[in-house]
């Protein structure tokens, strides 16, 4: 939603305790809060690129809609090559409703009152930095190891997440071959975009590994391993037994279901003592792996 100019002064005039006219702020209002302006949402979404690896391979979603479903459409139609006068044979497009649960993420950034009433105190600046940190971090944490019951199905989730595509022989070690084996574990048109998942820890110790003539697996030239992209979350875990800590696949298959951007409310009753004033931000959206065998998992032991 775009939001006007005159919704946009006020908002930020709301929020610095200085506007009076109710009227500015229907377009925008709600009853837990008043979502943010459509300029200040696209920089505090790329801001939040920057804090969640999620929100870089992930495919957003904006969906206001009530209802407790998405349409999902799994195409696995080709064409084909055909001879004059013969008959176009149809291709078996999938379609599919999956859930979609609208759940709510919220912090409260406080603020000394003598910042909040100073012009030179760039409040806007300071709200889109804090409220992507902690929302970015709490956001790809539940989109990795989330339940689905009050939070996104994350990616390891046993129920909707990626499937196990190797597990080791060894309960407390990977292999280099392990590495390989969830490399082709992943079909073909999935490995063609696919990316690899994981802690510093695990990628420090693929570091380490080599095949017979002592060839790295892990090039640290680029960051990549078999010509694929690493990326790293610390919400990963660590090569332990039982656990998964690398993943492979189509990161895009997972739908990040933007169900209500950013909201912010001003508090100042309760935190009046402290001569604070407290900015209380809540998101509700929902994630999940659309297509389980587009990412793949390696679990240990």
């Amino acid at each position: 939603m775009k939001t006007t100019a005159t919704y946009n002064n006020a908002f930020w005039n709301t929020m610095r305790g200085k506007h009076d006219r109710p009227s500015d702020m229907r377009e925008g209002g709600n009853s837990s809060g008043y979502v943010v302006p459509s300029d200040f949402n696209d920089k505090y979404l790329k801001t939040l690129e920057k804090e969640n690896v999620f929100r870089r391979l992930a495919t957003t979603i904006d969906s206001s809609s009530s209802e407790g479903t998405i349409n999902v459409i799994t195409s696995i139609g080709s064409a084909q090559w055909l001879k004059a006068m013969t008959a176009i044979p149809e291709s078996p497009d999938g379609f599919k409703q999956i859930p979609a649960d609208s759940y709510k993420l919220a912090a409260i950034s406080k603020i000394r009152n003598n910042f909040v009433g100073d012009n030179n105190f760039n409040l806007e600046a300071y709200l889109e930095n804090e409220f992507s940190r902690r929302f970015g971090r709490a956001e790809e944490n539940a989109f990795i190891n989330g339940t689905g019951i009050d939070s996104p199905t994350g990616i390891l989730n046993a129920t909707g997440g990626g499937e196990v595509g190797v597990t080791t022989e060894e309960d407390v070690a990977l292999s280099y071959d392990d590495v390989i084996k969830l490399y082709f574990s992943l079909k073909p048109e999935h490995r063609r975009n696919a990316v690899w998942l994981m802690n510093d820890e695990t990628a420090f110790y693929l570091r380490t590994l080599k095949d017979a003539n002592g060839n790295y697996l892990y090039n640290s030239v680029d960051d990549t391993i078999l010509g694929k992209p690493v990326h790293y979350s610390n919400y990963m875990p660590n090569i332990e037994s039982g656990k998964s800590p690398i993943a492979f696949g189509e990161f895009s298959f997972y739908w990040i279901i933007q169900r209500q951007p950013l909201t912010i409310s001003r508090i100042t009753e309760l935190y009046a003592v402290n001569n604070e004033t407290g900015f209380l931000g809540f998101e509700r959206l929902d994630g999940r792996l659309i297509i389980q065998e587009a990412v793949k998992l390696i679990r240990i032991g």
